[in-house]
């Protein structure tokens, strides 16, 4: 019972902190920090002990590992590989040489551990700077792609840096050897993701998605996650690891979409418990014992990394605002390396003062991310840009992704209107509960995904966010009344067309918010009398201006405040 008081105290700080920071447009990360800093042991003292809840924290950052191994998808990889593979791999390596210099200069470190304090400090928050980016809708942008792009890589360096750090509890094998190591295990990992993915998961969940009930996907979702994170720390590695691997054996399946619906919610609030205890866990006599010296080396972390990623950024041809906004956007640290410190010290590599000192800085570097964010954009802005195209063949996918129609259900009706869309070069990313439907649509190329399109989480997935319409092409009346009710109340912005069987479906999709509807049956009658007539010989004009009429009346009753055919 304890431990279920704690709980409901972090629910009720989060409660009230996480939207107290929103409304002060500084995210829930710090919101979540904060509330943790209030309630620890150095300031009101209601958890005296965080580490009794660590290990449910702990999930949240398994959880998210997860989600980020899923958004790696390998095709997008390759179209940003310029940027990824280059300006991304040359921003942790410099940067965790330079730290690691400095590391070991300053603190009385072995080499071993000032690597991977180096390294981990190279890696910036992913989670804190794409919710910034997507909320200001900035992602597409000169400073947002490249962004993302070194994102993307420090999210690949995990792998061998969780290894890195279990290899480091071997204290046999010198630092080079632990690197080559930990590399040449990355590179296994991978083999074997490709292999399972290939031959075992994707029969699996195809199997399961036929057959089982919508709670048992769930279930085989976080067993999924949780046995891959179990399996790996059984062998030696680190249960992110193991999570992070899972992510990536689902990388490119159809079921993507839905399995992070299902995850989502869990990940959002255990990942927020984990933010939570990691400032719990900060002693702030540190700070106030030398808040100058603290605030010094914040700083000076920071400008290493503003001075390493800046002419990097000029380096790939990127103009000279947008590489200063990128390396003002990646100058904080970031939850990978509050993993790995809390992982070192769980190991014993680390003691707890210097655990304590590194934990400030990063997370006093995370704080610092809002301002730098508006000073990046102003930056950015300040000549005048715009979404401008940068040197790299992200720009053609980058369009396409934005302007994806979002298509709800593939069957006949679906099946048909992509390939209207399809043959005037549309992009659309379309959603069906049918693995059938969905196994045989992806074999031709197409882009359909599992998933249940009245789950706002899956839409969410699914591109939502930046679509110009969604379109309603389900069979089942009381579904498609389901999608545009949800679609209505989740996402009010984006405009709803709908197919509805006659006059009174067609009313209820209206009433729940549709924008456009389409009755099958008065088109089904109008184009059978438009042929029949014209195989009297009548007039084509005056069966035209006839039908023209018929609709006008048929849909002015389902939409009389927009008198024009269809309801549009």
């Amino acid at each position: 019972m304890a431990w279920l008081a704690d709980i409901l105290i972090l629910l009720a700080a989060a409660v009230i902190a996480v939207p107290l920071f929103q409304s002060l447009k500084l995210g829930a990360i710090p919101g979540f920090l904060v509330a943790g800093v209030v309630l620890g042991p150095s300031v009101l003292g209601y958890i005296e002990n965080p580490d009794e809840i660590t290990h449910l924290a702990e999930l949240g950052v398994v959880l998210l590992l997860f989600v980020i191994g899923i958004e790696i998808n390998p095709s997008r990889l390759w179209k940003m590989k310029g940027l990824v593979l280059g300006l991304g791999s040359l921003q942790v390596l410099i940067t965790g040489a330079v730290i690691t210099v400095i590391s070991q200069a300053l603190l009385d470190v072995s080499w071993r551990i000032a690597v991977l304090i180096g390294l981990a400090l190279a890696l910036s928050s992913t989670a804190f700077v794409l919710q910034l980016l997507t909320e200001k809708k900035m992602l597409y942008t000169e400073y947002g792609r490249p962004a993302v792009a070194v994102l993307l890589l420090q999210d690949l360096a995990v792998v061998p840096l969780l290894a890195f750090v279990a290899l480091l509890a071997t204290p046999e094998t010198g630092v080079s050897e632990d690197i080559a190591v930990a590399l040449a295990e990355a590179l296994v990992i991978l083999t074997l993701i490709v292999l399972t993915a290939r031959y075992v998961l994707n029969p699996v969940l195809k199997l399961l998605a036929r057959f089982g009930s919508p709670e048992i996907f769930t279930a085989s979702a976080l067993l999924l996650v949780l046995g891959s994170a179990q399996a790996m720390e059984s062998i030696g590695l680190s249960m992110a690891m193991g999570a992070f691997v899972a992510g990536l054996l689902i990388a490119d399946s159809s079921y993507r979409h839905q399995i992070i619906a299902e995850i989502e919610p869990f990940r959002g609030l255990l990942l927020g418990l984990f933010f939570m205890t990691m400032g719990m866990a900060i002693n702030l006599e540190l700070f106030r014992d030398a808040p100058l010296t603290i605030l010094g080396v914040v700083a000076g972390l920071m400008l290493v990394k503003f001075l390493v990623l800046w002419p990097l950024s000029r380096l790939f041809r990127i103009r000279t605002r947008s590489a200063a906004a990128v390396a003002l956007l990646l100058a904080q640290s970031g939850e990978f390396a509050l993993v790995l410190f809390a992982l070192a010290r769980s190991s014993g590599l680390m003691d707890d003062t210097l655990f304590q000192q590194l934990l400030l800085i990063v997370m006093l570097s995370m704080l610092a991310t809002p301002a730098l964010d508006k000073f990046a954009l102003r930056i950015f802005a300040s000549d005048g840009s715009d979404i401008a195209a940068a040197p790299d063949t992200t720009a053609d996918e980058t369009r396409t992704t934005r302007q994806a129609i979002i298509l709800a259900g593939f069957g006949r009706m679906g099946k048909r209107i992509g390939a209207i869309l399809d043959s005037l070069h549309i992009p659309y990313a379309a959603i069906d509960n049918n693995p059938a439907v969905v196994e045989r649509e992806r074999a031709e190329g197409r882009a359909v995904y599992f998933g249940d399109a009245r789950r706002p989480e899956v839409l969410r997935v699914a591109g939502i966010a930046s679509a110009p319409l969604v379109i309603v092409a389900i069979d089942a009346q009381d579904a498609a009344e389901h999608v545009v009710a949800t679609l209505h109340s989740a996402f009010p912005a984006v405009p709803v067309f709908a197919r509805g069987h006659d006059l009174i479906a067609c009313h209820e999709l209206h009433a729940l918010g549709a924008h456009y509807t389409v009755s099958e049956t008065l088109e089904a009658s109008a184009e059978l009398a438009r042929a029949a007539l014209l195989h009297l010989g009548t007039d084509a004009d005056a069966v035209d201006h006839a039908l023209d009429d018929f609709r006008k009346h048929y849909y002015d009753r389902i939409h009389p405040e927009h008198p024009s055919a269809g309801g549009a």
